[in-house]
């Protein structure tokens, strides 16, 4: 279901705690989502985020086992984990040379680029490396849960799992930071818990 404005959409998404169990999402569906979710921002247009989905009954059982025991992995449509590439900055060339070859950049402007790229994130050491990697990450997380609502799914974003286990359940490289989990589905109408109390505008938000 498409909404009418953004404001309907935005007060539309929340967090679902309870999904119809059985309902199955399609990757030609999910890929309908993840086509949108492509144009999210990112520094430098690097495109950290990596999204790993896990539809299979069984995987998403055993995950929930191994490392996720929370019951809205079970009813969920597929359960997704959001990754952060620490080393993203290395993709730099093969983002680039495209708009090098359409004349968007000329020679210099490639070569300064793709060293300031690499200065930056090599300069800057690991521990921003990988706070480049959940910055980024997140910001394509939450356009997949509004393009997904848009689209008449649910979602919850989550930290409630163990991102070790994760990483050797599913043989996920250490480049790659566990930055969150997406349950996908149906909201169980009549379970719906209702939005939470939200601060005014006053108390977060300070202009100086």
């Amino acid at each position: 279901m498409a909404y009418s404005s953004f404001n309907e959409l935005i007060n539309a998404r929340k967090s679902s705690n309870n999904f119809l169990e059985g309902i199955e999402i399609t990757e030609e569906q999910l890929n309908e989502i993840f086509t949108e979710v492509m144009l999210a921002p990112s520094c430098f247009n690097l495109q950290h985020v990596k999204y790993l989905v896990i539809k299979d009954k069984t995987m998403k059982e055993l995950f929930r086992d191994k490392a996720s025991p929370q019951y809205k992995v079970h009813t969920s449509s597929a359960a997704i984990i959001v990754l952060g590439n620490k080393k993203a900055y290395k993709d730099a060339e093969r983002i680039y040379e495209p708009m090098k070859m359409l004349g968007m950049l000329d020679e210099i402007s490639y070569a300064k680029t793709i060293q300031d790229i690499y200065a930056m994130y090599e300069g800057r050491g690991e521990n921003f490396m990988r706070d480049e990697a959940i910055r980024n990450a997140s910001i394509s997380a939450m356009m997949f849960m509004l393009i997904a609502k848009d689209k008449g799914w649910d979602t919850c974003p989550m930290m409630g799992f163990n991102a070790e286990v994760t990483k050797k359940l599913f043989h996920i490289e250490d480049d790659y930071e566990p930055v969150l989990l997406i349950t996908i589905g149906k909201e169980d109408p009549n379970n719906i818990r209702l939005r939470g109390y939200r601060k005014p505008v006053g108390e977060f938000v300070e202009y100086i």
